[in-house]
């Protein structure tokens, strides 16, 4: 009889894992106009002209941004926001310098998003883990840097329970998503667990549930809809949930 290891370590998909966006209404594009309207006015106070309109330049990165992860479901390899917004700024004319650029994205100005908001369920259940001992972190592919999502985790009141900084994991500055292994393998490595020991939650059956499987970790999926897609049974979680105290 094979013994299953004990958890010692929780590994958490962001996104519709343990932050709800079914009420956000605005689309995507919109949101990230507004936000790409601070960079724009940003640059213009730091001296710099763009040689092209706001409209231009919010078609030129959209653009750009979706070339990007057309190609990434290809090769699995991240995008990264600010290196995109660098470059689209410097085809207007805006060469930022690295050791400055930081200043651009602090203008970009991303934070909690309207409509919103951490499910019901979660709170109680990361407190109990907590309680426990049990390591957490968070894996996410986004393509913004960490430091920019950790600005949403402050503001939904999750950060006491991801408290350290190594082990919250942005596939934009590991370069790989999910399911790629190495952003699960450098999850590992910076929480400190071994594969066994260590469970995954998330809401994509294919990034979240395959990809941690393929890394050796148990891998629970949290279903959002009524009918997810299993890929007719090929990719089966080890359990799967519809709320967190399951």
């Amino acid at each position: 009889m094979t013994q299953t290891a004990p958890v010692r370590a929780v590994l958490f998909d962001m996104d519709n894992t343990l932050i709800d966006w079914s009420g956000f209404q605005d689309g995507w594009r919109e949101l990230e106009r507004r936000h790409l309207r601070k960079v724009y006015d940003f640059v213009r106070t730091e001296g710099y002209t763009p040689t092209g309109s706001f409209d231009d330049f919010v078609l030129h990165y959209t653009e750009r941004v979706v070339a990007m992860w057309e190609e990434a479901r290809n090769t699995l390899r991240a995008p990264h926001m600010g290196l995109t917004l660098s470059e689209v700024l410097a085809e207007f004319g805006c060469v930022i310098p690295d050791d400055e650029f930081s200043a651009c994205l602090d203008a970009y100005g991303w934070g909690g998003v309207d409509g919103v908001r951490v499910f019901e369920d979660v709170i109680d259940v990361l407190e109990t883990l907590q309680k426990r001992g049990i390591r957490m972190g968070i894996v996410t592919n986004a393509y913004q840097p960490m430091w920019l999502r950790d600005i949403e985790l402050q503001q939904y009141g999750l950060m006491p329970f991801f408290g350290d900084q190594k082990t919250r994991i942005s596939a934009a500055d590991v370069g790989y998503l999910k399911p790629h292994p190495q952003i699960f393998q450098h999850a590992l490595a910076q929480i400190g667990t071994a594969p066994e020991e260590t469970l995954f939650v998330g809401d994509n059956v294919v990034a979240d549930i395959a990809g941690a499987q393929g890394a050796g970790m148990r891998a629970i999926l949290r279903v959002n809809h009524p009918a997810p897609n299993l890929l007719s049974g090929l990719i089966l979680p080890d359990a799967a949930i519809n709320s967190f105290h399951e």
